[in-house]
């Protein structure tokens, strides 16, 4: 978890984030969303909105009275303590990739199809990172695995090979169910994951102003528990919104305001995220444009959208559109990345790992993207000015071409530089292998998961987290 020192940048003036604002809640009064669930439909009719078909049209007054029952920031447990995170204020949150159908094989150059084994890797190397703070979810899809199962199979990895932060399924209200129970398998019942939110779930839109049954029912089980709701827009310039960046930004704050108001309805105080997994469409060709510049103006204001409703931020990640993890690959994820580290974002999904627009991951990317977020890290971390830091006596006591090599000043603090993961410092020596990151970080990856070793769990827990899986019945 990063915890910044410095105040947020607010990428628009006032005015303009009152206009995208306003904005929002005419499209909600004057186009409403569709809510594909009759049990949400209902529940918004009863609080006060209009209700056409599967069209409900939510005054403003509803919607600002709900948004302000939501609270600012959140704790999401782990099932070691010291693996909390508190998502909102000057905190950002890091979670890998999640989603991607394929993965990346780097000696063969090219894409396949992700299994079971490479979510078991990918897990393990959340769990290596000193920078990711949230497993579970999917991180790939483990395609071998039966449906039916496989969200239960993925949260079995996670609790196995991390002691980290968990995501649930939001794939209907079954699997949420499951999720909770298994959850409650690990922190000791139920009960006690609805008083210490221990599962965040990703529920998106279906842009333009939409939600699908299958998000809905997931979000409504975990609305009733007290489990943190990321909500996310998945508009598309040119596509399913607006062409102009502030168009899709009305569009998406309209949807995500939507869903914080049922989720409010449901149980007052639910933990919700505010996010967004908008991107730009390169209309020259119809394909996304994630690692753009566009894209990362829309997280950043995102960001401040979500400080104006005093709510936590979702966006951004090492994004990029390279499909493989070249220096494309690099300056996009950075560009994205440290923007939104910078504008305030409180929750990153996607921060390592990906690869061709949020559809494949790469294990080499992966330890990229982890060095990224250290660095990020160590930026966000504060600068020491002090008596001590300023050196003004070792300053005078050298003097005009002095040497500060072997001063006891020099040894004090020579360690506090960050050591980096795969990145190179070394000169050029003629004769020597010149090896690039990729190849770096293809080496550093098999390291890792050859030497991995899963934190302890306890057996009595295993075995019933094992029983419950098996007993799962099917589709």
């Amino acid at each position: 978890m990063i915890s910044r020192e410095f105040k947020p940048l607010d990428y628009l003036k006032e005015e303009e984030l009152e206009q995208i604002h306003l904005g929002a809640l005419a499209a909600l009064e004057g186009d409403g969303v569709e809510f594909f669930s009759r049990e949400a439909r209902d529940i918004l009719k009863k609080a006060g909105a209009k209700v056409e078909g599967e069209n409900v049209y939510l005054p403003r007054e509803l919607v600002m009275e709900q948004v302000a029952q939501a609270p600012s920031e959140f704790t999401l447990h782990a099932r070691n303590p010291e693996n909390n995170v508190v998502v909102g204020g000057y905190n950002t949150v890091h979670a890998p990739g999640y989603g991607s159908p394929y993965v990346m094989d780097y000696v063969q150059n090219k894409r396949r199809s992700a299994d079971y084994k490479d979510y078991v890797a990918f897990t393990k190397l959340t769990g290596n990172s000193g920078n990711l703070d949230v497993a579970g979810g999917v991180v790939v899809e483990p395609n071998d695995i039966p449906d039916y199962i496989r969200h239960a199979k993925m949260f079995q990895a996670a609790v196995k090979h991390t002691d980290k932060c968990l995501m649930g399924s939001s794939m209907g209200a079954k699997k949420a169910q499951e999720s909770l129970e298994m959850a409650g398998i690990i922190f000791g019942g139920v009960d006690k994951v609805r008083k210490n939110p221990a599962l965040i779930s990703l529920i998106n839109t279906n842009s333009p102003l939409q939600f699908d049954p299958r998000m809905l029912e997931s979000m409504m089980v975990y609305a009733h528990n007290n489990q943190p709701v990321l909500f996310s827009a998945l508009t598309m310039t040119g596509t399913t919104s607006p062409v102009t960046l502030a168009g899709a930004l009305v569009q998406q704050t309209a949807e995500i305001l939507s869903g914080v108001t049922l989720a409010q309805l449901i149980n007052p105080g639910t933990p919700v995220v505010f996010g967004s997994a908008s991107s730009v469409v390169d209309l020259r060709t119809g394909d996304l444009a994630i690692g753009s510049p566009e894209s990362t103006k829309m997280f950043s204001v995102i960001a401040q959208l979500a400080r104006f409703y005093g709510l936590p931020s979702r966006g951004g990640g090492s994004l990029t559109d390279s499909i493989i993890p070249d220096v494309q690959s690099g300056y996009e994820s950075m560009m994205v990345l440290m923007n939104c580290v910078v504008c305030g974002i409180n929750f990153m999904l996607h921060s390592a790992g990906l690869l061709e627009n949020y559809m494949t991951m790469s294990y080499e990317k992966f330890i990229i993207d982890d060095e990224i977020l250290g660095m990020a890290r160590d930026f966000a971390s504060p600068m020491s000015v002090n008596e001590d830091t300023l050196a003004v006596d070792t300053i005078i006591k050298h003097g005009s071409g002095g040497n500060y090599i072997a001063d006891e000043h020099t040894f004090k603090h020579m360690k506090e530089m960050r050591i980096p993961i795969i990145s190179s410092r070394e000169r050029y020596a003629a004769g020597g292998d010149l090896v690039d990151a990729a190849q770096r970080a293809h080496e550093y990856c098999k390291a890792v998961l050859q030497d991995y070793r899963n934190p302890s769990l306890d057996e009595n827990i295993e075995d019933e987290l094992n029983k419950y899986i098996e007993n799962i019945p099917t589709e």
